[in-house]
Formats: C-alpha cells, structure tokens, sequence
C-alpha cells in the first residue's frame, strides 16, 4: 500500500485478472491495469488520474 497527495495506492496478490491496482481517492475508486496503465473499471479526477498514472509509470 501506497499514500500520496490523499491517494492510496492497493495492490492485492492473486486478485482476479488482469493484473491491477487499486487507486482510491476519497470517494472516488478505479482499477488501473499494471500492463497498460489504463483505467479498467470507476474512475479518477483528472489531477488524481495524472498523479496515479505518473507513480506507476515509476513503479511499473
């Protein structure tokens, strides 16, 4: 698990495919392909999108 700039960052092991991560930013909850980068089901503000987008580019 990973916070910054209020978003928390959620990766559960064995989890259904594809691969993903979790991105929660208050109310606000997506899934965000590790393969693609893309959002794969909810949705983010647009500044919280770039921010998560930007970490996983780092932490791919």
């Amino acid at each position: 698990m990973t916070r910054f700039y209020g978003i928390v960052i959620k990766v559960f092991f064995g989890d259904h495919p594809p691969p993903h991560f979790h991105a929660i930013y208050g109310e606000y909850n997506a899934l965000v392909s590790i393969e693609s980068l893309e959002i794969i089901e909810g949705d983010l503000p647009s500044r919280a999108q770039k921010l998560v987008l930007e970490w996983a580019t780092l932490y791919q």
